[in-house]
């Protein structure tokens, strides 16, 4: 900085480098500023009568379920806890897969025993086998959906975990470029599956552009873009039984963005999911504070009430909606206590 004292003057071009970075600070800043304020409007209101569980709720389990870490008592008190909540499918972790679509037994050795002791504690609760890995998406590593041989080996391992029982297929493969044909192939392949063994096909799908094209954008700085067009999540949701969208890790800094921003995802998501297809939002059952995840702003409550105004604005009517919490593992007294004040009882939200 020049001293003023002496009479100095910033030269001609660092008055313009200045003014260029003002320029570039306000381009990113304003955008930014007014996204925000968008999504906070987008939390305001009050949610609809009536817009509580259709007792169509789902949640992810960890891998400690099928590979003998859990025990006959551990289903007892899971059990109690899922007792009068509105959660009748769990997506059991039983991979991850191999990268060339393969799934050893051994992954889930204990999962006919699981099975067995869901359906006797909790009548009327389907158990799906959670499957996914890393996509290589052009690199050496991960699974190659662009592979024929691939394709068909993910098929037969599902076709292998109905046979020992599960009542579905979850499937969770990240990240997954939106418009990605060789997905929608395999989707078609094991809708044939599930449906001769009168089974569910569900999946884990990614969040919806907020923004028209912001995946086109994004993929200009980054290899994997974060967001599916609304398009492409509609071609999903006809393919499958069940979509659950990822909706955390939103990087949102404020409860109330981060709750406007899942009253966005949900209105998009019911636009494009025919009402036969059964469409659940995720909740974050866990905490972390990160640049991806910030716990104090993406809490359980926000996303509820995020999940039932999108609900209330869009489509409020609809049965085949659920919420889906993740993960159980992670989860705590004040996650399952803002999910049942939220979204289990009629004006305590």
């Amino acid at each position: 900085m020049p001293d003023a004292s002496r009479g100095e003057r910033r030269r001609p071009w660092a008055r313009r480098v200045g003014r260029a970075a003002l320029v570039l600070v306000l381009a990113l800043l304003v955008p930014l500023l007014a996204a925000g304020t968008a999504l906070r409007v987008n939390y305001m209101g009050d949610p609809a009568d009536g817009t509580y569980t259709r007792d169509r709720d789902a949640m992810w389990l960890g891998h400690a379920w099928v590979d003998g870490r859990k025990k006959d008592a551990d289903v007892t008190a899971l059990a109690r806890r899922l007792e009068d909540t509105g959660i009748r499918d769990l997506y059991v972790h039983s991979g991850p897969l191999e990268h060339d679509g393969t799934l050893p037994k051994s992954a889930y050795p204990r999962a006919r025993w699981l099975i067995d002791a869901v359906h006797r504690e909790l009548p009327g609760v389907r158990v799906q086998a959670f499957l996914g890995d890393v996509l290589a998406n052009g690199g050496p590593d991960g699974l190659h959906l662009d592979r024929a041989a691939t394709r068909a080996a993910v098929v037969r391992s599902a076709g292998q975990v109905l046979d020992a029982g599960y009542d579905g297929v979850h499937l969770d493969l990240e990240p997954l470029h939106s418009g990605d044909r060789d997905y929608l192939s395999l989707l078609d392949d094991l809708r044939a599956v599930t449906r001769a063994r009168d089974a569910q096909l569900s999946v884990a799908a990614h969040q919806i552009d907020p923004l028209p094209a912001l995946h086109s954008v994004f993929g200009l700085f980054t290899e994997h873009p974060k967001w599916w067009s609304q398009e492409f999540f509609g071609q999903v949701a006809r393919r499958v039984d069940q979509i659950a969208v990822m909706t955390y890790d939103t990087a949102q800094p404020l409860e109330g963005t981060y709750g406007g921003y899942v009253a966005q995802q949900t209105s998009l998501a019911l636009e494009v999911t025919p009402p036969t297809t059964h469409l659940l939002i995720g909740l974050p059952f866990y905490h972390e504070s990160n640049f991806d995840h910030w716990g104090h702003a993406e809490t359980v409550a926000a996303a509820v009430r995020g999940a039932r105004l999108g609900l209330s604005r869009t489509d409020p009517g609809r049965e085949l909606f659920g919420v889906a919490p993740y993960i159980d593992f992670a989860a705590t007294e004040t996650n399952w206590n803002e999910y049942r004040n939220g979204w289990l009882r009629p004006n305590a939200s």
